[in-house]
């Protein structure tokens, strides 16, 4: 059987580079890169080294980079650290609707201490409304934090925009870009970036790993109380052989995997919208991210396609694999106005640049009979 993964928006295969990079790291150069014998410092050598390519690639200073186990971590760290050190300026933050779980449930604990959040609707393709966001903007306003790109329906919003909305009114910007890092430009100063949630597992890198970039000057208050590790803003020994393996998937980036990926991704809504009674979420060209794709099937039940499809030996989703376990419909797809029924009937398929244009064809070949089965036994198509 064939096996075709189309769900790297969950994850992706580490690259085989990658899991050689780190593999000294795990066995010959263990040093804890705080100890000042050789081994130790031959860490510490490296992290700062891998410190830099990550910094380099947002167009921040390696100062600025803070490692962290991941996107949920560098999230929390993010709006609880700008929360609890700015108390004292005021006690409303701004997010969205779409954000990811890690943001959203960040913001619900901040409410139980005292702080207030308001969450911007978006429209029919998940873009917010930047005069929405002017306008709900108080004096007591401490941060604004909108997803770079949207983890189920790909939607890229204009950070450049909403960075000299934050600079005007001189309230701290952060972005979670773990969908988007590598795929699409992050640049901090070009969009008045002060903090930005990146991790590696989404890049062909490992799990456990991530950074918050956080540019200098931020008052932000630690999470994780300990030891002196990055710049007192997150105790713990550095994970030296994932971080060494995190800035190896970043440099073997390329802008040749995004015109690759987008050309994948552009072929295969093609194909899939002429299957009647489907329905693409999410915008189209240069405003969704390159390897994201999900549609609505009119009287399909996602799961089961979904089910079908692993039998075929092709992996998707129906949408954020961190939300894979509840039977609710998804709050993204509701958020773009989208039905109970349509947003059960929803498949993500997310491409990495391994994806082939034979895998493509493959899958336009068996959806159109699979759809048409389902729909056959579908009480309500």
């Amino acid at each position: 059987m064939k096996h075709i993964y189309f769900d790297n928006a969950a994850t992706t295969q580490t690259d085989l580079q990658v899991v050689k990079a780190m593999q000294p790291y795990l066995m010959n150069f263990y040093g804890n890169a705080s100890s000042l014998h050789t081994c130790g410092l031959k860490s510490k050598k490296d992290l700062e080294k891998s410190r830099l390519i990550i910094a380099q690639s947002i167009k921040a200073k390696p100062n600025e980079i803070i490692f962290t186990s991941g996107g949920t971590e560098s999230d929390n760290l993010a709006l609880k650290g700008i929360a609890w050190a700015n108390k004292k300026k005021g006690n409303h933050l701004i997010t969205t609707q779409i954000e990811h779980k890690a943001v959203l449930n960040s913001c619900k604990w901040l409410t139980t201490q005292g702080f207030k959040i308001t969450y911007l609707p978006v429209d029919k393709h998940g873009f917010i409304d930047l005069n929405e966001l002017k306008k709900t903007i108080t004096p007591k306003t401490i941060l604004i934090s909108i997803i770079h790109a949207n983890n189920e329906i790909g939607t890229l919003q204009d950070l450049e925009a909403v960075g000299k909305i934050c600079a005007q009114h001189k309230i701290y910007f952060h972005t979670d870009a773990c969908q988007s890092y590598t795929k699409t430009e992050i640049d901090v100063k070009k969009f008045n970036l002060d903090l930005v949630s990146l991790n590696a597992h989404k890049i062909h890198g490992p799990k456990g790993i991530g950074a918050l970039y956080v540019k200098n000057g931020t008052q932000i208050e630690p999470w994780q109380h300990g030891g002196n590790h990055e710049h007192k803003l997150r105790a713990g020994t550095e994970n030296i052989p994932a971080i060494i393996g995190f800035s190896k998937a970043v440099e073997l980036a390329k802008q040749k995997d995004i015109l690759k990926m987008t050309q994948l991704r552009d072929k295969l809504i093609k194909e899939i919208q002429k299957i009647p009674d489907t329905y693409l979420n999410g915008p189209t060209g240069k405003k969704r991210l390159c390897n994201n794709i999900n549609f609505s099937f009119k009287g399909v039940e996602g799961e089961s396609l979904g089910k079908l499809l692993d039998d075929k030996g092709i992996a998707t989703s129906t949408g954020s694999a961190c939300s894979a376990l509840t039977l609710e419909p998804s709050y993204i797809l509701k958020a773009i106005g989208l039905s109970d029924e349509l947003a059960n009937s929803s498949l993500r398929i997310s491409l990495s640049r391994f994806n082939t244009l034979k895998e493509i064809d493959y899958l336009i070949k068996i959806l159109p009979n699979i759809i048409q089965k389902l729909r056959k036994i579908s009480p309500i198509y």
